[in-house]
């Protein structure tokens, strides 16, 4: 285990951000990872508790307290081949992941816990550095082909085990660049995308290929979700083509807001707002760009969205970010004897919030207001629970000035369009309807499977990469009879 004492003798430490008078001058990381150092007196703060709350506090079950150890030992190659061997991806989970393992330390019973998502990033920064991640070639070929359609990162999370189990993998992406909503929803700032491309050039060399701008089935002539390809191959095509299909598409359709007023021009979802954002970071030109320079914003919705987007309108200037959320505040300090080792309900201030925005709680909108077909302003009132119900409150109508407003209240399902090219059956929520009992992931159409939020939903980027791993083992075990990779 790691030094016995540590947890007494060592706290805590973050990593090291920039000033927000600083980051906002730019998007890319402002986030400096610990150094070999820092992370090794981190990892000495792990008790080695016996029951690793932690492991199963994360989707893809990381095996915590060996890696901690072995940083500590300074064995950062053991370390690092710990950490592949339950995540493909650990530069993306560990910018952007919320760290539930975190919450499920036995050390945040009564002290802070552990700082696990800061040591593995920077496990995996030093192995990208060291050069100890190389192609994984597979040895013996087996001839079968799989069609992924997706390339976030439960497409390339399925891809990459796929190909180093011998199969000959494709991977299907609608629009111009390999990584989803890794790619076009995640902001540059959170996550720089040069960390896709170094993925994607090893995974090519590893057998996979990538073709971007192939949308797979019909699409709607009225969605708002981005969709920039240039060709169409049918369902019908992948299943004659390819001995299995995995549908690993995210969950793309916003949550609209219904409220009299919505059609005025100035209100959009908040993936209209981003991904423009971050194709001008990548280089493109793009006819209008929809901006918030100068403008009153209001964000509808509180959740990492609505906190994308809040910090994509101060980094263009706007003149005031409002976030508004439904719900009442949560409490700054979680109670933790009654929800360790879950995850907590409490107020979670981010990195964009620091950054200036003004937060609305328990306020619902009930009309958009306008002159000459704009928005200008939102009517709303005040919301109270009473009974386990939200009512509004008496007399607590009031008027926000707004010149943008961007709809981040989550997604509700998939696009439909591609479960129905293939005939894949629904659940209640519009998710591909398939199990992830042994041998899951199969929809009720023979060889073609689904996962990550096209099959459960909205969710985490670890939940996706865990839905890519269990999904690969279940096409392989389709194709071949059996499976040698992991569960």
């Amino acid at each position: 285990m790691s030094k016995i004492t540590g947890f007494l003798e060592q706290p805590r430490v973050k990593e090291k951000y920039a000033t927000p008078s600083a980051r906002l001058k730019h998007y890319k990381e402002f986030v400096t990872p610990l150094e070999g150092v820092e992370a090794r007196k981190q990892a000495t703060r792990c008790m080695d508790c016996g029951i690793p709350f932690c492991s199963n506090g994360c989707p893809v079950n990381n095996i915590i307290p060996d890696f901690n150890n072995l940083v500590y030992q300074d064995d950062w190659k053991a370390a690092l081949d710990s950490l592949l061997s339950t995540n493909n991806f650990p530069e993306f989970t560990g910018r952007i992941c919320p760290a539930p393992c975190e919450a499920a330390c036995v050390l945040n019973i009564n002290q802070d816990p552990v700082g696990i998502k800061s040591i593995e990033l920077a496990i995996i920064e030093r192995g990208w550095q060291e050069g100890w991640i190389t192609p994984q070639v597979p040895a013996v070929k087996t001839g079968k082909k799989v069609a992924v359609v997706g390339s976030g990162p439960a497409g390339l999370a399925a891809a990459q085990q796929l190909a180093r189990a011998g199969h000959d993998v494709t991977v299907f992406e609608k629009n111009d660049r390999v990584g989803g909503l890794l790619r076009y929803g995640i902001p540059d700032f959170k996550m720089e995308k040069s960390h896709i491309d170094r993925r994607v050039a090893q995974m090519e060399a590893e057998g996979v290929t990538f073709r971007t701008g192939v949308l797979v089935g019909e699409w709607p002539l009225d969605s708002k979700v981005t969709n920039l390809s240039k060709e169409t191959v049918s369902a019908k095509q992948l299943k004659k083509e390819f001995d299995a299909v995995l549908l690993a598409g995210g969950s793309e359709q916003p949550r609209d807001l219904p409220a009299e007023g919505r059609e005025l021009g100035g209100i959009h979802f908040a993936m209209e707002f981003l991904p423009q954002q971050n194709r001008v970071n990548a280089g493109d030109k793009l006819e209008a760009q929809l901006r918030a320079d100068g403008k009153n914003v209001i964000v509808i919705g509180g959740g990492d969205t609505g906190s994308d987007c809040v910090g994509t309108s101060n980094r263009h200037g706007a003149k005031s970010v409002t976030q508004f959320e439904v719900m009442p505040q949560p409490p700054e300090q979680e109670n933790k004897p009654l929800v360790w080792p879950y995850w907590p309900l409490k107020l979670r201030t981010s990195s964009s919030h620091e950054e200036g925005a003004v937060r609305e709680f328990a306020i619902a909108t009930k009309e958009f207001i306008g002159k000459g077909g704009k928005v200008t302003g939102i009517k709303t009132v005040r919301i109270e629970m009473k009974d386990g119900k939200l009512e509004e409150v008496k007399g607590s109508e009031q008027t926000y000035e707004a010149d943008l407003v961007l709809l981040a209240m989550g997604f509700v399902n998939p696009m439909g369009s591609v479960l129905e090219a293939f005939g894949v059956k629904k659940d209640a929520r519009g998710n591909a309807q398939a199990s992830t009992d042994e041998g899951g992931y199969a929809t009720n159409v023979d060889g073609v499977f689904a996962a990550g939020d096209m099959r459960r939903g909205q969710s985490l980027v670890v939940w996706a990469i865990r839905e890519g791993r269990q999904a690969a083992r279940s096409v392989d075990q389709y194709l071949m009879g059996s499976s040698v990779l992991p569960r």
